[in-house]
């Protein structure tokens, strides 16, 4: 993939919903919450923009990977909170499987070719 086709966000194409996941499997957060622990945590290089972001926690509700509920924020906002659900955990671990085996076919190819 030419480097013109990377998100600016840094962001590989479908590592989105793993991301966040794996951020609620300690624990149920708002939307601005995911966006800023996925920042934080990945040292500042992962930016989860808006229009990406309710999008594709709509799909992992649909699925039934994680619930959402009103609750009032830290800052007495009124927002959703989003809940990891037992197949939620179930799919985290599908989508870590497979983000190890292409990561290691990857290095793989790096370390031989």
């Amino acid at each position: 993939m030419p480097m013109a086709d990377t998100p600016k966000s840094g962001m590989p194409p479908g590592a989105l919903p793993m991301l966040i996941l794996r951020v609620l499997h300690s624990g149920a957060l708002h939307g601005y919450a995911i966006a800023q622990k996925i920042h934080v945590l990945s040292s500042e290089v992962l930016a989860v923009e808006e229009g990406l972001l309710y999008p594709t926690l709509q799909k992992l509700l649909v699925k039934g990977w994680v619930t959402a509920e009103w609750g009032t924020s830290e800052t007495g906002r009124k927002v959703r909170f989003y809940r990891l659900t037992a197949d939620g955990r179930k799919q985290l671990k599908v989508e870590l499987a497979g983000y190890d085996r292409i990561t290691q076919a990857i290095q793989d190819v790096l370390r031989t070719a």
